[in-house]
């Protein structure tokens, strides 16, 4: 099976869109970090590292220290696919950090995006 291309993505290259994109509607760097924090365990030191070391998204989340137990509760459609029906699990992964940052970018509050 050919691998996709944004699984060899560099995450430095597509985290600052995040953030810009979130920025752009009023939402801020930290709000981003919390939804990725929460999403995969990283904490601020760890991300930085990760951005640092210019790692694809594959290695990102495999070297993600814990995917919160809650992404079950993330659900709807990005890219015109539904979440929680992606059957490759890094795609989904990558398509969960995308509606979480999504979600942030059209307003809605933190516990909601966070599934609290």
């Amino acid at each position: 099976m050919e691998k996709v291309r944004i699984f060899a993505t560099p995450f430095s290259s597509i985290y600052p869109l995040y953030i810009q994109k979130a920025e752009k509607k009023g939402r801020t760097k930290e709000e981003v970090d919390t939804v990725i924090f929460w999403l995969t365990g990283y904490t601020a030191q760890a991300l930085q590292e990760q951005v640092d070391k210019n790692v694809d998204f594959e290695t990102f989340f495999a070297e993600a220290p814990q995917i919160n137990l809650n992404v079950s509760k993330i659900t709807g459609v990005i890219c015109g696919y539904r979440v929680e029906e992606i059957d490759d699990k890094l795609m989904q992964k990558i398509r969960y950090l995308d509606k979480l940052v999504d979600e942030l970018a059209k307003g809605k509050a933190m516990e909601k995006i966070l599934r609290e």
